[in-house]
């Protein structure tokens, strides 16, 4: 079932045959602010009367959005639109919805938090920044897009301590997430016990966008975490319709919510995305409940929102604004502060996180230390795994082989010594494209990762080789001690080539 949450009902919702449930907020306001010169899409119409974000709230928006404006700016290059248009969505995530902490950035149980749409970097450095993550300063903010800065003009996990993933090439994200969300079920199945709380409990989270949305990779991807039931995988489409090229209708059309409800998904959607976070605050918490489905909140936006001029056009897309566009935003937004210049008030909202994260890094570490007590062999191999150390003697368990040897294809001694490995190294998992009878990768003493059988160590990917090595990568980059390998033919390594790019350059290790 698809569930709409917003102030204003779809003009096409007496027309769809599934059940839909409107939302109505208690106070509602009409917008006043001054979208676009020009004719605005059907999309952007949407918006009749929202709830009305208080003034704290919209400030925290803005900053979000001109920190964006301004780095963008100052550097003559980058993409403003998304993170003008995804602000709200950013606010409610990391100032109330995701747990971490931002002055331990690797801490385990942290939600995890991909940039699919990696091109609207600004938006994630803003939000590191605003939180108080100090791998990015304003110092770092004013140096985007340049020669060794922090703040690159796509995220780098490697680089930068906050970015969970590297990306850039649309689509590799949310397989990225898919990933990063099997860890989190895999490892909650093996550890998690019933009368000590859980030891792995996060959630991924992802924004991506019309781009991704397109790449086929996102619904090879898509369709396995449907399969899989990914319940702690929650995506936010922003959905603004606009691409480089223009207005998405030219070449993308379809229903994208009946799309993912097909592949097995829990939908929402928030038509109004540019002010109604209490729409997206209620969708997450709506998401949150689903256990056995992995959730797509559809959140229509308008890209380079508050931009007289640009917005909702691909002018907002990929160059700065410009000086005078910038300074016409500010009065449309009602934030006249001076370039990269943040209020006191907002910078105390969202650095509530240090002390929050801290709090919560702290119950977490007293629940390891009561679940250490009642389950010390369970521990001391979780705790070795999420060491990222590989176990001592580990390199005892790989048979020998002499020149007397009967020959053996390469594919039979590669199933040879994944197996010899399995007992030795508690995190090795992974399979193969539709290919497992072929390149011999089964783990013969585990069963298969299914819905409902999280703990088993055998991937079943299908044929899907390009999602299958990002998702890998995803797996890798979860940091837990879990080592993923994939496998083809060579030949269609082509269809995963990518994948195997950003594992190089994201430093992966798959």
């Amino acid at each position: 079932m698809q569930v709409m949450l917003n102030g204003a009902k779809p003009a096409t919702a007496a027309k769809q045959s599934r059940v839909t449930r409107t939302i109505v907020p208690t106070r509602s306001i009409a917008s006043t602010i001054k979208v676009c010169n020009r004719k605005v899409s059907a999309a952007a119409k949407a918006t009749v009367a929202t709830k009305a974000p208080t003034q704290l709230e919209s400030s925290c928006i803005n900053a979000i959005r001109f920190l964006a404006i301004d780095a963008i700016n100052k550097a003559k290059s980058g993409h403003p639109g998304m993170p003008m248009g995804c602000a709200p969505m950013g606010y409610v995530l990391f100032n109330e919805a995701m747990n971490f902490n931002p002055k331990n950035p690797n801490w385990f149980n942290r939600d995890r938090f991909v940039l699919s749409a990696g091109h609207g970097s600004m938006f994630l450095y803003s939000l590191l920044h605003l939180s108080g993550f100090d791998s990015v300063s304003i110092d770092d903010i004013k140096n985007f897009r340049q020669w060794n800065s922090k703040t690159p003009g796509h995220p780098e996990n490697f680089l930068t301590p906050g970015v969970e993933v590297t990306t850039g090439p649309l689509g590799q994200g949310i397989c990225n997430a898919v990933g990063l969300a099997l860890a989190e079920a895999h490892l909650a199945a093996r550890f998690n016990k019933p009368d000590v709380d859980p030891i792995v409990d996060h959630y991924t989270y992802c924004i991506l966008g019309d781009g991704c949305m397109m790449e086929g990779i996102s619904n090879e991807a898509s369709s396995l975490a449907g399969h899989w039931g990914l319940g702690k995988l929650i995506a936010l489409y922003d959905d603004n319709r606009i691409s480089i090229d223009g207005h998405t209708d030219i070449s993308f059309t379809e229903d994208v919510a009946k799309r993912y409800e097909a592949l097995g998904w829990h939908v929402l959607t928030v038509s109004n995305g540019n002010t109604d976070i209490d729409s997206i605050r209620r969708a997450i918490e709506q998401a949150k409940t689903v256990k056995d489905k992995p959730t797509l909140i559809k959140v229509s936006t308008l890209i380079g929102y508050g931009s007289p001029n640009k917005a909702d056009s691909h002018d907002a897309h990929g160059a700065p604004l410009g000086q005078a566009e910038a300074t016409l935003t500010r009065k449309n937004l009602g934030y006249e502060h001076p370039e990269f210049e943040v209020p006191k008030d907002v910078y105390d909202v969202f650095r509530q996180a240090i002390t929050r994260g801290a709090d919560q890094e702290a119950k977490w570490k007293a629940t390891c230390e009561r679940y250490a007590a009642k389950y010390p062999q369970e521990w001391a191999e979780f705790s070795q795994l999420i060491s990222n150390e590989l176990p001592a003697g580990w390199e005892k368990s790989l048979p020998t082989f002499t020149p007397k040897d009967k020959p053996l294809a390469t594919r039979q001694h590669s199933q040879t010594m994944l197996n010899a490995l399995f007992p030795a190294l508690p995190g090795l998992i992974g399979g193969s494209a539709d290919l497992a009878p072929s390149n011999l990768t089964l783990l013969k003493k585990s069963g298969d990762f299914q819905k409902g059988k999280y703990a088993n160590r055998n991937l079943r990917f299908g044929v899907r080789e390009h999602a299958m090595g990002a998702i890998c990568n995803g797996i890798a980059l979860h940091k837990s001690g879990l080592i993923p390998y994939c496998a083809t033919f060579f030949i269609f390594t082509d269809y995963m080539r990518n994948a195997m790019r950003m594992a190089a350059i994201s430093e992966a290790g798959v």
